[in-house]
């Protein structure tokens, strides 16, 4: 058996995955965001941060040694010479791909300086019918808040409740949005059930997910007992349906709650959002019992709201500028 020195082996361990697939494998890479990856393989086995984690196994790691070892099976030494073997061409990585990789290791959520107040985005999501008391809860729990901008800021946490993923949404008709620098898109927004629940509801947007448990509301219905999820965007199925992926804030929530057996589908009435319903029910449908439920009235779950409340929160803030 091959003996190596602890500095060898340390030596080994600087090479992240992300530079090891950049270099050796990059037809495995799959990039879901500006800064995050996943891989063809496996795609609960997310690379962000300068850090990998296989959520479907529970495991993780920073260096490539750990990824042939725990996700590819190799044996330690084999790892090894097969790394070693591939020195020359890791130290011929250019400076440029030095810095970026270190950049990407460094980075981490920044969450926007929080206003003195939250009174205008307290403004803008009741102008859209959210429910105020909903309103409170999501400021108390810290999963919104007001940036010194007055923009809405939408936050995801993981299980320790730390802020893994942020989301900014202009307070205006300006369209004004983007994920906070260093965001995890498999850490969206969310509103969890109070009570056990073996169904998770699935939304393209928070306004859409808090506009939902607003009707919830309206209809005496407890929608502090129902899991609500939100996809923090558009998902884009592939062009051959059968062959999607799983998106990511939902990849990694089924991971989390294996007890969810049913999964509704609160998706846009649009071209899109009717796509992305029917590659969903398409790929999951044989682990769980998919519904789909799109709004009766409207192009989403907030212009639905809107009706109910006969409201016409374009207008009003076309008067206001």
């Amino acid at each position: 058996m091959a003996y190596y020195s602890s500095e060898v082996i340390q030596k080994v361990k600087e090479l992240d995955l992300l530079s090891y697939l950049q270099n050796y494998e990059p037809e495995e890479l799959v990039n879901v965001s500006k800064n995050t990856f996943t891989t063809k393989t496996h795609d609960s086995l997310v690379i962000s941060n300068g850090l990998w984690h296989w959520f479907s196994r529970g495991i993780g790691g920073k260096s490539a040694l750990d990824y042939l070892i725990k996700v590819k099976g190799y044996e330690f030494t084999k790892a090894m010479e097969m790394l070693l073997n591939k020195g020359a061409k890791v130290t011929s990585i250019s400076l440029e791909n030095k810095k970026k990789d270190s950049r990407m290791r460094d980075m981490r959520l920044i969450l926007p300086k929080k206003a003195d107040n939250n009174d205008k985005i307290i403004s803008y999501l009741l102008g859209r019918g959210i429910d105020k008391d909903i309103i409170e809860e999501c400021i108390d729990n810290e999963l919104i808040f007001q940036d010194e901008n007055n923009n809405i800021i939408f936050v995801g946490v993981d299980k320790n409740n730390k802020a893994r993923y942020a989301f900014t949404r202009g307070t205006n008709e300006s369209r004004f949005m983007h994920d906070c620098y260093g965001s995890h898109k498999a850490f969206s927004f969310r509103l969890d059930s109070i009570e056990d629940s073996d169904t998770v509801h699935l939304f393209e947007s928070s306004i859409d997910l808090l506009s939902y448990a607003t009707l919830m509301k309206i209809d005496r219905k407890p929608w502090y007992n129902e899991n609500l999820l939100s996809l923090s965007g558009v998902y884009r199925p592939a062009s051959k349906i059968e062959e999607s992926k799983i998106p990511l804030s939902l990849n990694y929530y089924l991971n989390q709650h294996p007890n969810i057996k049913k999964i509704v589908l609160h998706l846009d009435n649009d071209s899109v959002g009717r796509i992305s319903t029917l590659a969903l029910k398409t790929i999951l449908s044989k682990r769980y019992e998919i519904i789909d439920d799109p709004p009766k009235i409207g192009k989403d779950v907030n212009d639905l709201l809107c009706s109910r409340l006969k409201i016409n929160y374009k207008k009003r803030y076309e008067r206001e500028r």
